[in-house]
């Protein structure tokens, strides 16, 4: 899991006023497994998650304490992966551009689970969304759009809907 993830996850639960007022839940109860592989936190080791969990856990402790007088800055150094796996990845959406491409075939539409073979070999699977074209299409031109917090949406035309997709491979 890339650094920028997990400072994210911290902030996100940290954040709630809400969540100081109960005792802490660890994630792995919390969340359901869907969840947790929509935000990355199955790919945590059991030391990684538990460490997480003991920082969130002492964050309404810290959240009571006077506030700094200055800002801290903290570097944080990701790695260069090497070897591709999804914690390898780069946290795909943010600061990202379109990406144009060909599908792979005929398309005549897509619901929940369609999965999309690209011509660079990528495949994205469809999250949520169903569309039934009104005529097959083959090999199509589309885009991938980026969306808000590393959602990504197919566009076939700009006369169809999106269909919300992630990344497979």
């Amino acid at each position: 899991m890339t650094a920028i993830r997990l400072l994210f996850c911290v902030f996100a639960f940290t954040s709630s006023a809400a969540f100081a007022a109960t005792p802490y839940v660890p994630l792995e109860q919390r969340l359901s497994t869907e969840q947790l592989r929509e935000t990355g936190l199955d790919t945590l080791s059991a030391e990684q998650l538990k460490k997480l969990n003991a920082i969130l856990a002492d964050a309404p402790a810290q959240a009571s304490a006077p506030a700094p007088v200055a800002p801290t800055v903290v570097a944080v150094a990701v790695p260069a992966a090497t070897k591709s796996s999804p914690a390898d990845r780069p946290l795909l959406g943010f600061n990202e551009k379109p990406i144009p491409g060909r599908l792979k075939g005929t398309l005549t539409g897509w619901e929940e689970g369609t999965v999309f073979t690209l011509d660079n070999g990528q495949q994205w699977k469809v999250l949520k969304g169903h569309m039934k074209l009104p005529k097959p299409l083959i090999d199509p031109a589309v885009k991938l759009v980026p969306g808000i917090a590393g959602r990504w949406f197919l566009q076939v035309s700009e006369d169809y809907p999106m269909a919300r997709v992630y990344l497979l491979n």
